[in-house]
């Protein structure tokens, strides 16, 4: 008997039909939005704008790998994987005094700047960072607040100009910071801090803050699925 005639005419056909890839929708799984709105002394909204987030440095990934991979803990030893020490910085074990625990704690921040520069992957630092004060070129960084839904997480950051003139905001982006909190082997309490630059972005055309305005800045980390 041949082997045709075992199996139905239907499923033969399937079987010897050319294999064609299904063609998936063009859905990214994460995404990233900027927002910003821009009001003047009064209140009035002058400016309203919204971008995608595209430049994602190599510290973003790194951060990402922490709750994946661990720290410096796991169930023999407190050695650091390479990924943090390597892009990180951080240093290969942590060293404490007697039987003290280290800690280890994270923030993160949106940093505005006025400057511009070519992306890098190995960015760590906005071109023109814009200090939070009252002075010339500078910008009060009021309310950061974050929010998250089961598919978002959003961070956002309210700044106010109290100069008298207008100020140009260029650059934009995300800001992580590590501190590592332990007593060391001469038993002294110690914290080192280590910051980060997660993203890097520039708008097309420079947010312009007028003199007593404010501007709300907002990123959005989307997590799509199909």
């Amino acid at each position: 008997m041949l082997v045709s005639e075992q199996i139905p005419k239907e499923d033969l056909d399937y079987i010897l039909e050319p294999f064609t890839e299904q063609e998936e929708p063009d859905i990214k799984i994460v995404s990233e939005t900027i927002k910003v709105i821009v009001r003047d002394a009064k209140g009035n909204i002058v400016d309203k704008r919204e971008q995608k987030m595209k430049s994602l440095t190599q510290y973003f990934l790194a951060f990402m790998t922490i709750p994946l991979l661990g720290t410096y803990a796991n169930s023999s030893t407190n050695q650091a994987n390479n990924i943090l020490t390597s892009v990180l910085g951080l240093p290969s074990q942590q060293q404490v005094y007697g039987s003290y625990m280290a800690a280890i704690f994270f923030d993160m921040a949106i940093q505005l700047g006025s400057g511009t520069q070519a992306f890098s992957p190995t960015l760590n630092s906005l071109a023109a960072p814009i200090s939070n004060g009252s002075g010339s070129g500078q910008l009060v960084y009021n309310t950061l607040s974050f929010s998250y839904s089961s598919t978002s997480i959003t961070a956002q950051l309210i700044v106010s100009n109290s100069t008298s003139s207008a100020i140009n905001v260029s650059e934009i982006g995300l800001t992580g910071i590590i501190y590592l909190l332990y007593d060391n082997t001469s038993n002294n309490y110690v914290v080192n801090t280590y910051n980060y630059l997660l993203s890097y972005d520039t708008f097309s055309s420079a947010v312009s803050i007028p003199a007593g305005g404010n501007a709300t800045f907002q990123i959005t980390v989307n997590f799509t699925g199909w």
